[in-house]
């Protein structure tokens, strides 16, 4: 409360062009980013940076991109940035003490990366190292429920452009649990995709298919050294089931559907698993598609126990009011639906000492 009083006149604001700064702030970075001439460009949802100064004030530079980013200061959030222009902004009104800045991506940035161009001391200021990484990491992989897509609209008549303004990763069931646990995330997760159909069988990647690279261009493997999530949260199949099988596409009948997916879900958990042997693997899913989502990913968690998998596990998240766009899960759902897993979690307190 005291820390939330300090920074009631705290703002972000932009400053003219041809402003100078001075050192670069060391910058943590969580989340799948390029190192790029002009700062970090990402795609993956959730993404978020984090440097630490001691001063009254410090700037960040925004690069190419259309994107949400929340801004805090020592957990408080001071600002958001709605589609910045490129540019310096100045995060001022604090106090003359040592202070960590955040700037998290919140929106879904599917149609083309963003690029973040860093944190940088003002008049004053002076950098300090980044705050040490929490031994706790948690990774999300899923579809637009774990996106956040249009969780903060309060309506499910939404435009495109509604949806984008009101999708909220950090908000949603991974910003969530994360606070809880006090943990670093990662969202790898892409609205209207599927493990082996997309949403109205669209063609693009699935999510496993996307999930080796650091875009959505496949033209650069994902570096994910460092990351060694003690548990993985896996939600797919709401786009696989939820509409039906149109002529022309390459599975004859529902149980040809089915049991592609069932093997393909098993092999990505197995390759999840492979490059993170100790994490902990929970799938979950809602009651939609008449339980067909849920029937099936409950069928791949039991049939991986079943073949010597350890560690493998899955919840059922039912009575959502998916009052978000599109009848997609509100922050309330996404706060059920992160209860669950906090369930989960507390009835397997040894996942946290792989």
């Amino acid at each position: 409360m005291i820390a939330a009083l300090l920074l009631a006149a705290a703002s972000v604001t932009p400053v003219p062009a041809g402003t100078a700064t001075g050192p670069a702030l060391p910058v943590r970075v969580v989340g799948r980013a390029l190192r790029v001439a002009a700062g970090w460009r990402r795609q993956w949802p959730g993404t978020y940076f984090e440097g630490a100064f001691r001063g009254r004030q410090a700037l960040l530079r925004v690069g190419e991109g259309d994107v949400i980013l929340h801004v805090t200061v020592d957990g408080t959030r001071v600002g958001t940035l709605v589609k910045p222009a490129p540019g310096l902004y100045r995060i001022a009104g604090l106090s003359a003490a040592r202070h960590v800045l955040r700037v998290a991506v919140a929106s879904e940035s599917q149609g083309a990366p963003t690029v973040f161009g860093g944190m940088f001391a003002a008049t004053g200021t002076v950098p300090l190292p980044p705050p040490a990484a929490p031994t706790r990491q948690i990774e999300f992989i899923g579809d637009s429920h774990t996106v956040g897509y249009g969780n903060t609209a309060g309506t499910r008549e939404c435009s495109q452009d509604r949806v984008w303004a009101t999708t909220d990763t950090v908000r949603g069931i991974a910003g969530q649990v994360a606070r809880r646990y006090g943990a670093d995330y990662r969202v790898h997760a892409i609205s209207g995709r599927g493990v082996v159909r997309n949403y109205d069988g669209f063609a693009a990647d699935t999510t496993p298919e996307a999930y080796p690279h650091a875009l959505f261009d496949r033209a650069t493997p994902a570096d994910d050294a460092g990351w060694n999530p003690q548990l993985i949260v896996v939600a797919l199949g709401t786009n696989d089931f939820s509409t039906a099988l149109k002529p022309g596409e390459r599975w004859a009948d529902r149980d040809a559907l089915h049991a592609d997916y069932e093997a393909r879900y098993m092999a990505f958990v197995r390759s999840l698993r492979t490059a993170h042997p100790r994490a902990h693997v929970l799938l979950w899913a809602t009651d939609l598609a008449d339980g067909e989502i849920a029937a099936e990913e409950a069928k791949v968690a039991a049939r991986l126990t079943v073949a010597g998998l350890r560690d493998v596990g899955f919840v059922q998240v039912p009575k959502l009011a998916f009052t978000g766009c599109h009848f997609h899960p509100s922050v309330a759902d996404d706060t059920l639906i992160a209860g669950a897993i906090g369930r989960y979690v507390a009835a397997h307190p040894r996942l946290w000492a792989r």
